[in-house]
Formats: structure tokens, C-alpha cells, sequence
């Protein structure tokens, strides 16, 4: 038996020390937990997505009683970049959430895991990562690629 160590590499960034775009995009993913539909968790999720031509499109939660076909905000701001800009790559991706008491969340709020495998999809399709912000009130987490969250992701080459 081998022992393997895997290591991921986050910044841990404070608001005021974004630049303005990075700024802008925390924002309006804090502002797209506003459009969340989550009757049944009170978690809401938003998402902001920058492309490689500089548009930028919101996602958000959408909870159904049916717990399985719940969306997550990233896969929707993802799926819905994706529709509207079938080929322009996504450069970096924030993501905030709101608690049951409404308060942004105070940890910096990750993707869940399928989430994480929609996002490196996207980097596996464009051959380029796309660089992750998880917000939260305490700090801001920055994954220059989702391999940094996901380091053992499953890919096309796996199936061969």
C-alpha cells in the first residue's frame, strides 16, 4: 500500500480587498439569493457567472417538493449561460447563500458535488478553468480551478 497526500490551493480574500470586478460579482451573486425559490430549506443560493466576452448571468435555487429535481444556483446560472452563449467559456464563478433566518451565510458557502462536476465539465469542455468564489461575510474563499475542490474529477478520459 502508498500512502497519497492531495493538496488544494485557496485564497482567502476580504471584500474590500477584490477589485471592482470581483466586487461586482459577489454582488450580484448575493443579490440573486433574493430571486431563490427555497420554501422548504430557507437556504437560498445565488450564483453569478462572468463569461469570456464579459457578459455576466445570474443563477439561483429553485426547491421543489420533490427533493431530487431541485436546482442548485450554479448549475443554473451554468445551464443557463449555456443556452443563451452555447460557445463562450466561463472565466470565474461567485457564489453566496442566505440562512434560514435570511442573514448571509458567515462561513464561505462551497458548490455542492454535483455542482462541482457541472463546473468541471465546463473546464474539461473549453480547456480552461474557471475560477471559483465562495462568499461568505467572514471572507471570501478563491479556487483558481474546480480541480482545487474537486481533485479527483470524473472525465471523459475515466470512460475509456
Amino acid at each position: 500500500m502508498k500512502n497519497k497526500t492531495i493538496e488544494i490551493k485557496l485564497q482567502e480574500w476580504q471584500y474590500e480587498e477584490l477589485c471592482e470586478s470581483d466586487r461586482t460579482l459577489v454582488d450580484l451573486a448575493k443579490e440573486a439569493t433574493f430571486s431563490s425559490y427555497a420554501p422548504y430549506s430557507k437556504f437560498s443560493v445565488g450564483a453569478a457567472l462572468r463569461l469570456e466576452n464579459g457578459d455576466v448571468v445570474k443563477g439561483c435555487n429553485n426547491e421543489n417538493a420533490a427533493y431530487p429535481v431541485t436546482l442548485c444556483a450554479e448549475r443554473t446560472a451554468i445551464f443557463s449561460a449555456q443556452a443563451q452563449y452555447p460557445n463562450v467559456p466561463i472565466v470565474e464563478l461567485a457564489v453566496a447563500a442566505r440562512n434560514v433566518k435570511g442573514e448571509f451565510v458567515v462561513k464561505p458557502v462551497s458548490p455542492c458535488g454535483s455542482c462541482r462536476q457541472v463546473i468541471a465539465e465546463q473546464e474539461y469542455r473549453y480547456k480552461r478553468n474557471i475560477r471559483v468564489m465562495m462568499v461568505g461575510e467572514e471572507g471570501i474563499l478563491v479556487a483558481e480551478s474546480v480541480k482545487d475542490l474537486l481533485p479527483l474529477g470524473f472525465e471523459e478520459g475515466d470512460m475509456k
